[in-house]
């Protein structure tokens, strides 16, 4: 007989981005190791992007539990609809750029809303479930989050009904890069610091996304803690056809303070010193990219070979993975960010495309990417050792030889994954 598994997460299809996929894989393939999913999200919830083309990868047999959610960003929306669906991306613009109504957005959010917006579905869930629970005899609960406040979820059920419970963070509480533009008061710092205490320190398991927030947490609490990273899986893909110019391409969001500076300076270098690369090089661009990039970009007279693409289905990016020639990856230049792993990581890894990263060094996405040979990794100082990189893929596309070699990519697959879930379940 299986065992029931009771997930709670905000993120569903139709909602789109990465934070949907993550448990969307984990659903697919736990009953492949004998755990029946059952999935509880919120009625009627205000997603930043749809995808529509993930609800095909729900199964018609799947129990989906529903409640309504109360979405301040709706009620925020009325203020100002553009800075409103910003911030619920987690997009914020730098301070001396901020309009006032984003102040006073971050601020209300910041300190009103604790630990986040999504806080007034605590209480309703909680009611709920706890009666569904008892009535299906579940014994695992399992809270997903950002946001956070699913965790709270977590933690009064654990309290009522004495249910094993797991939580499972997709990035940190406290230590995220956006938290500290909340624009928090003291009070409301030491207010998210103590629940973060709670939940880490109530929950009978830990799930985390890396090493470097696996540490962090071993700080905070003496509970078991597992590192199960994103990852990959095998996806159909659309018919395609590889790029015929030498092409970067960038896909996610490039918020303004993932701005690579040396990256722009080397490639507007070699196109000045390099005839045949600037009849060659595109750069493509996926997804939301900020005015800031845009500005750099220009300066260094780079705009007239970017291909602007904007936000695609995840499907399409599947596509743009593959048929680009390399994969930027640009993480912020922050000791905040060395446990950031995204989850296009993963799927860039499988593309059969060489990776061009850049971030803070010693990262855990430097760790894995020079582990399983799929890529180059640099810091936003590195000039020198970059150009020289790019310019070597570049000769080996122009003697179609540019390619890699990848070693240990099996471990990072959702099934592989979803395995070691099923074990701590």
């Amino acid at each position: 007989m299986r065992k029931k598994a009771l997930i709670i997460t905000y993120y569903w299809p139709p909602a789109g981005g990465p934070g949907v996929q993550r448990w969307l894989k984990f659903v697919k393939y736990l009953p492949d190791f004998n755990i029946e999913p059952v999935v509880y999200i919120p009625e009627n919830p205000n997603y930043p992007i749809l995808d529509s083309n993930l609800s095909s990868e729900v199964s018609s047999s799947l129990t989906i539990l529903k409640q309504p959610i109360k979405e301040p960003y709706k009620l925020a929306g009325l203020f100002s609809k553009k800075t409103s669906k910003t911030i619920s991306k987690g997009i914020i613009s730098e301070t001396k750029t901020q309009s006032f109504v984003e102040k006073i957005m971050l601020y209300v959010r910041g300190n009103y809303f604790i630990p986040d917006a999504r806080k007034a579905w605590v209480k309703p869930s909680v009611v709920f479930l706890s009666e569904y629970i008892s009535k299906e005899n579940i014994k695992t609960i399992i809270t997903t989050g950002p946001p956070h406040s699913l965790h709270l979820i977590g933690l009064q059920l654990k309290e009522q009904l004495g249910v094993n419970w797991i939580a499972d963070f997709r990035d940190p509480w406290t230590t995220i890069g956006y938290h500290k533009a909340l624009k928090l008061t003291e009070a409301s710092k030491a207010k998210h610091k103590a629940l973060e205490n709670q939940v880490l320190n109530a929950a009978d398991q830990l799930i985390v996304t890396s090493f470097t927030t696996k540490k962090e947490f071993q700080k905070l609490t003496n509970k078991p803690i597992s590192v199960i990273t994103n990852g990959y899986d095998y996806e159909p893909v659309l018919p395609f056809e590889m790029d015929s110019k030498f092409s970067l391409a960038h896909i996610g969001s490039l918020l303004s303070k993932r701005n690579p500076e040396n990256l722009w300076q080397v490639l507007s270098d070699l196109i000045i010193e390099n005839e045949s690369f600037s009849k060659d090089f595109q750069l493509n661009l996926v997804g939301f990219v900020s005015e800031t990039i845009l500005n750099s970009i220009e300066k260094q007279n780079l705009s007239d070979y970017v291909n602007k693409v904007g936000y695609v289905s995840h499907k399409e990016a599947i596509v743009y993975q593959k048929k680009s020639q390399i994969l930027l990856l640009i993480e912020i230049d922050s000791e905040d960010t060395k446990c950031i792993i995204p989850g296009k990581l993963f799927e860039y890894m499988v593309s059969n495309r060489p990776i061009i990263a850049i971030g803070p060094n010693d990262s855990d996405v430097e760790k894995i990417i020079k582990e399983t040979n799929t890529g180059s990794y640099f810091s936003y100082n590195d000039y020198d050792v970059l150009k020289t990189t790019i310019l070597e893929h570049y000769n080996a596309f122009k003697t179609n030889s540019l390619s890699v070699y990848p070693i240990g990519l099996q471990q990072y697959s959702r099934k592989s994954l979803t395995e070691a879930l099923s074990k701590l379940v």
